[in-house]
């Protein structure tokens, strides 16, 4: 097996021609001023970058989708301040022909450091019930492994392995620091950060190309977070209702408005500060990660279709 040239390695191929395997992304039929072409997101670890295949790809096409790793030939180009590859040949790839790690992306922070910050979260909590609600389901092993190694995201932020636990953490160390500010109650709130996107340990699958699962794109793992809340909660004698009702609101309500998928509207100040600290995050590191992918040479990022801009490349 030939050694692997990496994405963030091709800007030193410019004009060369390679032959190698990538994960497919992203994979659309376009229709440009010559006719139909198609056009792939194609990744391994190192980050990602567009691919074209002009003509004749059709057959081709029909054989791979979206998670598959495909083998191409193609010339390493520069469009625009951006590397990209213009595809003569592609074909689907066999699982024997290359290592699955190369196109595994982790998060830079070792898994023992997030546990321990994670855990060191929850022994802050000094409400006894949401202290034992947070132990009842992350002291389940085979529920925090699958925590521990799920992605937050297909796409755009902490879309990696431990990238949940490492946005976890990162929502609850900046809600911390909040709760110094607003007069929130920092209990409810640490344990919200915690809690809210446990869901997605149900709604991705647990191997990479990570994908949705039934229940994750019928149900959705804000509503999954508050199912499993509630079950875990019946079981602690006591436990308070108001208190119940205003965690349940967190999760249901962090998304921030009905056109991102929230179930409710964010109506408690505690609720508010979480969907601002969670959309700080998410939309940092998104914005990060497609700044980390660029072109060392390059002035500006390839166009963030989620949020429809560019990013200018800060040189200071």
């Amino acid at each position: 097996m030939n050694e692997h040239i990496y994405v963030n390695e091709l800007q030193d191929r410019q004009g060369k021609e390679i032959v190698d395997f990538y994960m497919v992304e992203e994979k659309e039929i376009r229709e440009g001023k010559n006719g139909l072409f198609m056009r792939l997101r194609l990744a391994d670890r190192s980050g990602s970058l567009a691919g074209y295949v002009w003509k004749d790809f059709q057959k081709a096409a029909e054989q791979f989708d979206q998670g598959d790793i495909v083998k191409v030939k193609a010339m390493v180009q520069n469009f625009k301040g951006q590397v990209q590859l213009n595809i003569s040949q592609l074909r689907f790839a066999d699982v024997s022909e290359y290592d699955m790690e190369i196109y595994l992306a982790h998060s830079k922070y070792p898994p023992e450091l997030l546990s321990e910050r994670f855990f060191g979260y929850i022994d802050k909590v000094q409400n006894t019930f949401l202290k034992q609600l947070l132990k009842d389901i992350f002291d389940d092993k085979d529920f925090f492994h699958a925590f521990l190694h799920a992605p937050a995201a297909k796409s755009w932020h902490h879309n990696y392995i431990h990238g949940l636990i490492e946005h976890t953490v990162s929502v609850a160390s900046i809600c911390e620091f909040v709760s110094t500010i607003y007069p929130v109650n920092q209990d409810l709130l640490i344990t919200g950060a915690l809690m809210h996107d446990m869901g997605k340990v149900m709604e991705y699958t647990t191997k990479a190309p990570y994908d949705f699962t039934d229940v994750g794109r019928l149900v959705g793992h804000l509503t999954l977070a508050d199912q499993l809340i509630c079950e875990k909660a019946r079981s602690i004698a006591g436990f308070p209702d108001e208190l119940l009702l205003h965690l349940r609101h967190l999760i249901l309500s962090h998304h921030g408005i009905y056109e991102n998928a929230s179930v409710r509207l964010p109506q408690t100040l505690e609720a508010v500060v979480l969907h601002h600290c969670d959309n700080l995050d998410a939309q940092s590191i998104g914005v990060a990660q497609i700044i980390e992918a660029s072109p060392k040479d390059a002035d500006w990022t390839e166009y963030d279709r989620l949020n429809n801009r560019y990013y200018k490349l800060t040189k200071l």
